[in-house]
């Protein structure tokens, strides 16, 4: 379950981890008179808000209306901005990022830090890893003080930002483990001239132990108008931010051609599972989905039919004949008649997942 930022930051704030002070409206008369200059978010669980619009800036209360006014305007991502987190500007001098994750390798959570906050930490990681420390931690003895510092330290703090930095992250541990949580990041954690400040807030909760949290799921989790049409539909779908539409029947399989498509340096709009036994109307919802989101530049269907009978899948393509560009891969029972439907309504098929996954990335208009 992702939460809210403002729920975030005060989760933080429990812990003692210093934060950006603020406070929430649901409407522009709510905002309160401005004295120093203030930052408007927008409360959406997406990444990237401020490239989509959703971060304003203001020097007074009237301009600070005046633009919650256009953010409650707003849909970003597909959902639409129905809060406001008001908080003051900080005086940064520098971003940082700290942040804890659970290792799906070693099943451990990792404490990662680099000292290029406010970007994309993924993307960090791709293009430049070396910027980027990590330290895996024994649940038996959590983070020891003296092993923040150290990482700390070796991303280039000095001074008391080093101890600053290693207690903001042996807190926001206490926090994560307290809250059973997947992920708690703050990007970034700036440097001012009081000290290091949390001027942004991510926590998201193991949907699996949320019978033991006090959290009001319907209030936090926000999903789309797609991932709900979808769970109406029986299927499993979740919104992410690239531009290839993935459908796969099994959710090891579709999370194998998300990783496919990414070698390829593409990135999928939405994980779409099938499930076992899907058929034709199941498909047909699945390309209704995916064609409601902008931006979606190339479809790549992903098929393995095992109770799933190809033929059918092969059905729904065809009678919804999808007009973003698309690849089809189908193995399984009734491969061959389904490869015939397909070629003979004018569709390409592919045999092996990558071939299909740099075809996805390399058609995309």
């Amino acid at each position: 379950m992702k939460l809210q930022e403002y729920e975030a930051v005060g989760i933080f704030e429990g812990y003692g981890i210093p934060v950006a002070k603020g406070y929430v409206v649901s409407a522009p008369e709510e905002i309160r008179d401005v004295d120093n200059p203030v930052v408007l978010k927008a409360q959406v669980t997406v990444g990237k808000r401020g490239k989509s619009g959703g971060i304003l800036f203001a020097e007074s209360r009237d301009e600070a209306v005046e633009k919650a006014r256009e953010l409650f305007g707003m849909t970003i991502q597909g959902l639409r901005v129905n809060e406001i987190l008001v908080v003051e500007k900080a005086e940064v001098i520098r971003e940082y990022y700290v942040g804890l994750v659970i290792d799906r390798e070693s099943g451990r959570p990792t404490l990662i830090m680099t000292s290029e906050g406010g970007v994309n930490i993924e993307e960090l990681a791709a293009k430049s890893p070396h910027k980027i420390a990590k330290k895996p931690i024994d649940p038996l003895t959590g983070i020891l003080h003296s092993d923040a510092m150290y990482l700390a330290e070796s991303i280039g703090l000095t001074g008391t930002e080093i101890s600053m930095m290693a207690d903001i992250a042996v807190k926001l541990y206490r926090a994560f483990e307290d809250h059973d949580s997947e992920l708690a990041e703050i990007n970034p954690l700036v440097a001012t001239p009081h000290g290091l400040l949390a001027i942004d807030a991510v926590f998201n909760i193991d949907n699996n132990a949320l019978y033991r949290q006090k959290f009001d799921r319907k209030k936090s989790q926000t999903v789309t108008e797609r991932e709900k049409l979808a769970d109406e539909y029986g299927l499993a779908y979740v919104d992410l931010e690239g531009d290839i539409g993935i459908v796969g029947s099994g959710a090891g399989l579709v999370m194998a051609t998300l990783d496919a498509v990414a070698e390829y340096g593409g990135a999928a709009s939405c994980f779409l599972d099938l499930g076992g036994g899907a058929g034709t109307g199941d498909m047909l919802n699945a390309l209704e989905i995916i064609s409601m989101k902008e931006g979606v530049r190339s479809m790549y269907l992903n098929i393995f039919g095992g109770i799933t009978k190809c033929d059918e899948i092969a059905r729904g393509i065809i009678d919804f004949n999808p007009t973003i560009p698309t690849v089809v891969r189908m193995l399984g029972t009734n491969e061959e008649k389904a490869k015939e439907m397909l070629r003979e309504a004018g569709y390409e098929t592919v045999d092996d997942m990558e071939e299909g996954a740099k075809k996805a990335v390399d058609i995309r208009v």
